[in-house]
C-alpha cells in the first residue's frame, strides 16, 4: 500500500470517527435520540461545522429566507429583537448544547424574525435546506419534532410519566379512551308508558343497573337505576304498575360517545350519578356505568367522592384524605394530564369542604342564617394540587350594617370550627388569615362589594396583592347567587378601570420567571437547603395565572380557571392563538412537573415543597422547563408592551 494509499485510509477513519463522535453527541438529546441510526448518520454526513465567536450574528431577519438547519454543539445562541416599549433590545430566548433552531423559518421558507447571536464562543452543526427536507421526508422522529417543536417533547415527557405510574400500577387502559369503547352498544330501554315491574325485569334480565326511557325516535327522556329503585320501593305507597314515566329522573345527563373516560368520571363526580347516557344527533347510542368506567382502575373516583360526601365523621374524612393520593398515582397511570387531575382533586376537595361544613352544622348548631361558603386562589381557579391552604370567606345578606354585624357575631363561631376542622382533613390554616373565621373575611354581600370596590379605586400594595387571591372567587356551599353577582360587579368595574389594570400589570411583572442571559436558570440557595433551587409555583406558574387573570377581567371574561382564561382569550382574539397554545403547554408541563414532586415528596414522607434543584432533571425535562419559563417571559413581555411599562 502507498503513503497516499495510507494517508486516505487514515483520512476516512478520522472522518468515520468524527461521524461516530457527531451521532454519541446528538443521541444524548431529543429529537435525535428517537431516529434510526441511518437517518442519523445521514444528518451528521451532510453537516459542516462553523465556529461563532461571542457576540457575532448567527442569522438576522435581513439575511433573507433561511437556508440551514442549525444545532448547538457547544457554546449558547440567544435571541434579540427590538423591545417596542424601551430602548434596545431584549433576549427572546436561549439556545443550548444539543438544541436547534429556527424550525418556524425554515418551515415557513422566510426569513427569521428575531436576530440570533452566539452567547458565548460556539459551534454549530448547519444542515442545507434540501437536506433538511429529504430527512423530514425519511425520519418520523424528527418529522414530528420538526412540525410540533416542544409539543412533541412534552408528548415524550408525558408517555414517560405515564411508563412510570404504569410501572408501578399495572395499568392497562387510558382515562382517554372514548367512551363508546367502554359503553353497552345496546342499550337497555323502554318507552315512557311501560310499567314498572316491566321495566324492573327488563333490567334484572339483562344484568344492568340502569334502563333508559326513550320516545319514538329513541331520544333519552328519562332514566331509571337500582337506586330509584330502593327510593320507590322504600315509599308505603309504591305501585309496581305505574308507568316507569312517574318514578323516572328526567332530563338524564348525557354525553357524546367520542367523549373521554375523564369526562364522565368528572359528571359523576361532580353529579353524584352513576350511569353516563351517551347520545348522539339526539339519539341514544350507550350508557356507561360507573362499573363500566372504572374496571379501567383501581381505585374508584366516584365511589370516594360519594363516600366523602356521606362520611359520617370527622375521623373518615381525615382518613378518607390519604386515598386521594393513592388516586392521583392511578389518574397519572391511565394518561389523566396535570390539568384533569388538578381538576379532579379540586373536585373531591369541594365535596369535602361540603361535608366537613355540614358535619360543623350538626356540631355547632345551624346558626339560622343562610350563607354560602366562598373559595378563592387555587381553589377557586380549581387549580388546586396535594399541597394546599385555606383561602375562604363566607357570604351571607343583610338589611344594614348593625343586622351585618348580629349576623357575623352568629356565623363567625361556626366559621372557626370549619377552619379548625379543614385543617384537621390537611387544608393547612392560611398564613396570611384569609379564612372565613376571621372577622374581615365574614361579610355581607354589600360589605364584600365594597371590600372589592375599594380595592380597584385605591389599588394599594395591600389591595393589588388581595385582588390576586379574592378576584378568583367561587361558591362552594349554599346559594351561587350571591358569589356570581360578586364576579359579574367585579368583572365591569376592573374593565372600567384602565388605570387599576395597568398596576395589575405592574404587579404582574413583578415575580420574574427564573431563567438568565447567562445560565439557564436563576437559582438561590435558601438557608437550610443543601443545593440551589427554583420555585415551580411561584416563579413557574404564578405568571401564567396573573397574567391570564388580568386580560380576562380586562376583557369581561367570567372564567376563572387558568386555562380557562387563555382559551377564553384566545376566542375573542386578545391574544394570538399560537401564543396562547405555548402559554398553555408550559403551564401544563410545570404543573405536571410540580405535581410529581408532591408525589415523590408524599411517598417518601417529606413536607410539600414547590422548590426544585434544577440539576436533579435529565436534559429532556430541563430543556422543556427553560423553554417553559421563557413562554412566561413572553406572556410577561407582552403585558410590558401592551400597558406600557
Amino acid at each position: 500500500m502507498s503513503k497516499r494509499d495510507d494517508l486516505a485510509e487514515a483520512g476516512k477513519t478520522a472522518v468515520l470517527q468524527n461521524i461516530h463522535g457527531l451521532m454519541e453527541f446528538l443521541r444524548k438529546y431529543p429529537p435525535f435520540n428517537q431516529m434510526e441510526s441511518a437517518h442519523l448518520a445521514y444528518l451528521v454526513e451532510h453537516c459542516q461545522l462553523r465556529f461563532y465567536g461571542e457576540g457575532e450574528s448567527i442569522l438576522k431577519p435581513t439575511d433573507g429566507p433561511v437556508q440551514h438547519f442549525y444545532i448547538v454543539k457547544q457554546g449558547r445562541v440567544v435571541g434579540e429583537r427590538p423591545h417596542s416599549a424601551k430602548r434596545g433590545t431584549e433576549t427572546t430566548f436561549e439556545i443550548a448544547s444539543g438544541e436547534c433552531f429556527p424550525l418556524a423559518a425554515l418551515l415557513g421558507e422566510r426569513a427569521t424574525r428575531t436576530e440570533h447571536l452566539a452567547g458565548a464562543d460556539t459551534f454549530c452543526l448547519l444542515l442545507g435546506k434540501d437536506e433538511f427536507v429529504r430527512l423530514i421526508a425519511q425520519s418520523a422522529p424528527f418529522r414530528d419534532f420538526a412540525l410540533r417543536g416542544v409539543s412533541s417533547l412534552l408528548d415524550q415527557v408525558n408517555q414517560q410519566v405515564q411508563l412510570d405510574a404504569v410501572a408501578s400500577l399495572g395499568a392497562q387502559y387510558s382515562l382517554d379512551t372514548p367512551l363508546h369503547q367502554l359503553a353497552m352498544q345496546q342499550p337497555v330501554s323502554c318507552p315512557p308508558y311501560t310499567p314498572l315491574r316491566e321495566a324492573v325485569r327488563r333490567m334484572h334480565e339483562s344484568h344492568v343497573g340502569s334502563i333508559v326511557i326513550v320516545d319514538d325516535g329513541q331520544r333519552p327522556l328519562g332514566i331509571f337505576t337500582l337506586r330509584d329503585l330502593r327510593r320507590v320501593i322504600g315509599e308505603a305507597s309504591a305501585d309496581l304498575e305505574q308507568p316507569i314515566a312517574t318514578v323516572m329522573i328526567q332530563q338524564p345527563f348525557h354525553l357524546p360517545p367520542q367523549a373521554s373516560a375523564f369526562d364522565a368520571a368528572i359528571a359523576m363526580t361532580e353529579r353524584h350519578i352513576a350511569h353516563v347516557c351517551l347520545v348522539d344527533d339526539g339519539q341514544l347510542t350507550g350508557v356507561v356505568s360507573e362499573r363500566d368506567l372504572f374496571s379501567l382502575q383501581r381505585v374508584d373516583l366516584v365511589h370516594l367522592a360519594r363516600t366523602i360526601r356521606h362520611a359520617g365523621r370527622l375521623d373518615t374524612l381525615v382518613a378518607l384524605r390519604h386515598e386521594v393520593r393513592r388516586l392521583v398515582d392511578s389518574m397519572l397511570a391511565h394518561g389523566a394530564s396535570a390539568t384533569q387531575i388538578t381538576q379532579l382533586i379540586t373536585q373531591l376537595n369541594d365535596h369535602t369542604v361540603c361535608r366537613v361544613i355540614e358535619l360543623c352544622l350538626e356540631e355547632v348548631g345551624d346558626p339560622g342564617v343562610p350563607f354560602a361558603w366562598l373559595c378563592f386562589g387555587s381553589e377557586g381557579r380549581r387549580e388546586q394540587t396535594l399541597h394546599t391552604d385555606q383561602d375562604n370567606g363566607l357570604l351571607f345578606d343583610a338589611e344594614d350594617a348593625a343586622e351585618a354585624a348580629a349576623i357575623r357575631g352568629r356565623l363567625l363561631p361556626l366559621a372557626e370550627r370549619i377552619n379548625e376542622a379543614l385543617a384537621q382533613c390537611g387544608f393547612a390554616l392560611c398564613k396570611g388569615g384569609i379564612m372565613a373565621g376571621n372577622p374581615q373575611l365574614c361579610l355581607s354581600w354589600e360589605e364584600w362589594a365594597r371590600r372589592f370596590s375599594t380595592f380597584i379605586r385605591e389599588a394599594t400594595p395591600e389591595s393589588l396583592l388581595g385582588s390576586t387571591i379574592y378576584f378568583d372567587l367561587r361558591t362552594v356551599w349554599g346559594a351561587e347567587q350571591g358569589g356570581e353577582r360578586l364576579r359579574h360587579r367585579l368583572l365591569a368595574e376592573v374593565a372600567d378601570n384602565p388605570l387599576f389594570q395597568r398596576l395589575m400589570a405592574a404587579n404582574a411583572l413583578r415575580l420574574r420567571p427564573p431563567v438568565g442571559r447567562f445560565r439557564d436558570f436563576v437559582v438561590k440557595r435558601r438557608s437550610g437547603e443543601a443545593s440551589a433551587t427554583l420555585d415551580l409555583k411561584v416563579q413557574g406558574l404564578t405568571p401564567f395565572v396573573d397574567g391570564a387573570r388580568l386580560l380576562a377581567l380586562a376583557h369581561g371574561i367570567s372564567a376563572t380557571g387558568t386555562l380557562e382564561r387563555l382559551r377564553a382569550l384566545i376566542e375573542h382574539e386578545v391574544i394570538d392563538a399560537q401564543d396562547g397554545a405555548a402559554y398553555e403547554e408550559a403551564y401544563h408541563f410545570i404543573q405536571q412537573m410540580r405535581m410529581q414532586q408532591h408525589q415523590w415528596q408524599a411517598r417518601q414522607q417529606q413536607d410539600y415543597s414547590n422548590r426544585l434543584d434544577p440539576d436533579t432533571l435529565n436534559h429532556l425535562d430541563r430543556r422543556i422547563l427553560r423553554e417553559s419559563f421563557r413562554q412566561a417571559q413572553r406572556l410577561q413581555s407582552s403585558l410590558a408592551l401592551r400597558y406600557q411599562l
